[in-house]
């Protein structure tokens, strides 16, 4: 049964991430994933988009579109471009304006100011990542304490994330995952024109920076003796040391792809081998839910964040240590009957749990709530909806 549309639509913005139709990081793919089911819904998405990140469309997928400049700066950009955005938002038609991560809820509180009410999303604790110097994580620090304090809901994707906050701040947040959809196995093409062979290489998503350890992967996977290569898909918005100096170690071995999407990113995935997340912080990884929706093993460090995930449906090796992790990607590489297992149970822990509909219906709830609206959208009724994600992204 469809879900019915409620008779008092919300008026949401979006603001924090670089927009949409372009990817680069979780907040772009949330934009997306959450924003067009929101329209579904029947409400009315404003997506605050950097003009020179997302294309020149008065809409996408539903959501309005506003493009905005800022500085091309890894400092700057993102304070620059939220400040613009929550300027425009303030004398806008809106109801909620929901920040994503922490940096953004600095600004939190002035569409507060004009009767609005806002919402801010931590993905996870922005001010420890390793690329950012003594200032900038000041400062990330201070956005933290922002997004406990000034927001009208503070809203997490992970039960660590929701200790922390409680321990830290006495704040009571709202846990909202991040979600995914279930991928079939799509019949390789792409992955032949880059060399690659199904199921013989390891595959890691996402950013190059540095605390996503990309080049302890390398490392370990250098002590390997195998015919299985290793790519990196991904890449930086900002040429830094630390991306060249992985780059050289690219070889007939070890690919690096950039930035993958849609259909080749679906052959990318459920073809793979083994699916590695080495990072030493993590909020709640989309390509690891990616990675377990496409039915791929997963080996990830062990933190906290990701121990919640995976939850017995795959496998850990000791944060920071390249010997451990050549050990399991040893153990992987040589049993497919263990990586088929963990796979299926991988992906059945993403259809129970964390599939897109049922966390846009939260996250639509959670606004409702928010603003005491009537005429409420029912929820998804749970058995509904692995059926009816199961049918998206497939390939």
């Amino acid at each position: 049964m469809a879900p019915s549309v409620t008779p008092a639509p919300l008026r949401i913005a979006f603001i924090g991430g670089r927009g949409t139709v372009s990817k680069y990081s979780g907040i772009e793919t949330y934009y997306e994933e959450v924003g067009k089911r929101l329209v579904e819904m029947g409400h009315d998405v404003t997506v605050y988009c950097r003009s020179y990140f997302t294309p020149a469309l008065p809409k996408y997928e539903g959501m309005r579109l506003v493009r905005l400049p800022t500085f091309r700066s890894k400092h700057l950009e993102t304070f620059v471009h939220t400040w613009l955005s929550t300027v425009h938002v303030m004398f806008g038609g809106c109801d909620i304006v929901h920040y994503h991560a922490q940096g953004p809820a600095l600004f939190s509180f002035f569409p507060r100011l004009v009767g609005k009410k806002t919402i801010v999303t931590v993905q996870g604790q922005d001010w420890q990542r390793k690329k950012w110097g003594r200032f900038a994580s000041f400062t990330l620090r201070l956005g933290e304490l922002a997004s406990a304090r000034l927001p009208n809901r503070t809203m997490v994707v992970s039960r660590t994330l929701q200790r922390h906050y409680q321990t830290t701040y006495g704040v009571e947040t709202t846990y909202v995952p991040n979600g995914s959809v279930l991928r079939k196995r799509v019949a390789p093409s792409q992955v032949a024109e880059w060399r690659l062979e199904p199921d013989n290489y390891i595959l890691f998503l996402g950013r190059f920076s540095p605390e996503k350890n990309c080049h302890l992967l390398i490392e370990a996977y250098e002590k390997l003796d195998t015919s299985a290569k290793l790519v990196l898909a991904g890449g930086s918005s900002y040429t830094n040391a630390y991306v060249d100096d992985l780059r050289r170690h690219q070889s007939d071995q070890i690919l690096f792809l950039d930035w993958v999407h849609g259909a080749a990113l679906d052959e990318l995935l459920t073809n793979a081998a083994l699916f590695v997340l080495p990072s030493d912080l993590e909020g709640l990884s989309l390509a690891l839910l990616d990675a377990m929706g496409a039915a791929v093993c997963v080996l990830t460090s062990d933190i906290p964040e990701n121990r919640e995930v995976i939850e017995g449906t795959g496998f850990t090796f000791q944060p920071g240590d390249a010997t451990d992790l050549a050990r399991m990607l040893r153990f992987l590489l040589s049993d497919a009957r263990t990586r088929t297992v963990a796979g299926r149970n991988g992906q059945a822990r993403v259809r129970e749990r964390y599939l897109w509909p049922r966390i846009a219906a939260e996250i639509g709830h959670s606004y409702v709530e928010l603003t005491d609206r009537t005429g409420v959208l029912e929820a998804y009724p749970p058995a509904e909806v692995p059926e009816r994600a199961a049918t998206e992204q497939v390939g």
